[in-house]
């Protein structure tokens, strides 16, 4: 049976002893009902995962000692996609949720031309990212940047493969075809409900962003940047 997972964003060295957060450790004591002696694994999101014993528990409290630590190295190939706000932000969130349980390391928000909502909940949004990665048990969080104007953002983006989803006409490759070739760092665009306007695209084309297409129908914004994050990460090679 696999030991219960946490985040303890402040993990210590081996042999230390610390307290967790209130809320971890009520978790710890009144809903798993563990004891002192017990095994539990924590993680830190920066690829750092301990089996920590807990060595006294109460209510709301519970200090462990680190027993051993594990190192967990960072993706060779970096995957990002930036999407735009959505006017349903249950939408939103559950794109975010899905995002980090694939493994898909920074989502970028995009404030886009015909994007029709632009409320942002923080706090909210990193805990979504959080469980998410202790529901996949993974060792990294998934990194969530400030939301961004589409055209500013696309005039910093650095990575060698560049992809950007439309609807509009034009020449595009099948994104399914080309996956296999990401090598390297990666980033998709996925646009509004209204998809990028055409100035958008430009813009990004004259960037060396790639045009793409991820299928014969027309998807909802959150389920295209879903579709565009697994054929993502099953592309990458090496």
């Amino acid at each position: 049976m696999q030991l219960p997972f946490f985040y303890a964003p402040d993990l210590g060295l081996l042999d230390d002893v610390q307290s967790l957060a209130e809320d971890t450790a009520r978790h710890i004591a009144q809903v798993l009902r563990m004891d002192e002696g017990d095994l539990i694994h924590l993680t830190d999101g920066r690829g750092r995962v301990a089996t920590a014993r807990i060595v006294s528990i109460g209510k709301k409290t519970c200090t462990v000692q680190l027993q051993v630590i594990e190192n967990f190295p960072a993706s060779k190939h970096h995957c990002t996609i930036a999407v735009s706000l959505l006017k349903n932000a249950g939408r939103f969130e559950w794109l975010l949720e899905k995002a980090a349980e694939l493994g898909i390391n920074t989502i970028v928000p995009l404030v886009c031309q015909r994007t029709e909502r632009q409320q942002f909940r923080e706090d909210r949004l990193q805990n979504i990212l959080i469980s998410a990665m202790l529901q996949s048990r993974q060792a990294w969080l998934t990194e969530l940047s400030t939301p961004i104007n589409c055209i500013v953002y696309i005039g910093q983006c650095n990575q060698e493969e560049k992809y950007i989803a439309h609807c509009d006409a034009g020449a595009k490759t099948t994104f399914a075809s080309v996956e296999k070739s990401i090598k390297k760092d990666s980033i998709v665009l996925i646009g509004p409900e209204g998809d990028f306007t055409p100035e958008e695209i430009q813009v990004a084309i004259a960037h060396a962003f790639k045009p793409i297409s991820l299928g014969n129908t027309r998807l909802r914004t959150e389920t295209a940047a879903i579709v565009a994050a697994v054929i993502q990460k099953t592309g990458i090679s090496g």
